[in-house]
């Protein structure tokens, strides 16, 4: 099992994104967050049907993102959230979940997300990245600010890459969350070992 969670962008991949996903789970990386923000909930229900299918074809873990009524209805166990809805959802509908994963951007998300219940974390973003072009990282001051904040796993997020993945674990994190990598590379299950400690 890696500490590298795939984090999806199907407008990233070259070729046909179940494929993709299939190669990806296969490889076993920690988890899949299947993100696909541009999708109304009507598509995302559709193409996560096929996604859990995959993953579970590989015992891999899925997590829904967003849109947690659609994991409700599919028997996902598993959900990544915004904070803001976290905030918004009853004590009984977070019950319906085993894990749930919450984005963070300071400390103060990072507590709050803790105390609401959030199984783990990402934080972010660590490192430039062209998925937020022109937007100043935090740094790892600020994730090891976020580390110590918790007591449950944080991930790093943003600009992670082999190159780096050792800075991010010396800062406290469980791990890190790539998305172009795994959308780009031809063969994940080699792409995940160069993330390996050394």
């Amino acid at each position: 099992m890696s500490d590298i969670i795939c984090v999806t962008a199907r407008n990233l991949c070259d070729g046909d994104f179940l494929q993709q996903i299939e190669k990806i789970a296969a490889a076993s990386p920690d988890r899949i967050i299947l993100r696909e923000k541009d999708l109304p909930e009507s598509d995302y229900h559709v193409l996560a049907e096929e996604v859990i299918n995959i993953c579970r074809k590989y015992d891999t873990t899925l997590m829904l993102h967003y849109y947690w009524r659609t994991s409700i209805e599919l028997d996902c166990k598993n959900i990544h959230l915004p904070l803001h809805i976290l905030r918004e959802i009853s004590a009984d509908e977070k019950g319906s979940f085993e894990c749930i994963g919450v984005s963070c951007h300071s400390v103060d998300d990072a507590v709050e997300a803790q105390k609401l219940g959030a199984n783990y974390i990402t934080a972010g973003h660590i490192f430039a990245t062209d998925c937020k072009k022109g937007l100043a990282p935090r740094g790892l001051d600020f994730l090891r600010e976020v580390c110590k904040s918790v007591d449950i796993p944080v991930y790093a997020i943003g600009g992670i890459s082999p190159n780096n993945i050792e800075l991010v674990r010396e800062c406290g994190a469980a791990g890190g969350c790539v998305m172009s990598g795994f959308m780009k590379c031809n063969a994940p299950l080699q792409y995940i070992r160069k993330f390996e400690k050394k």
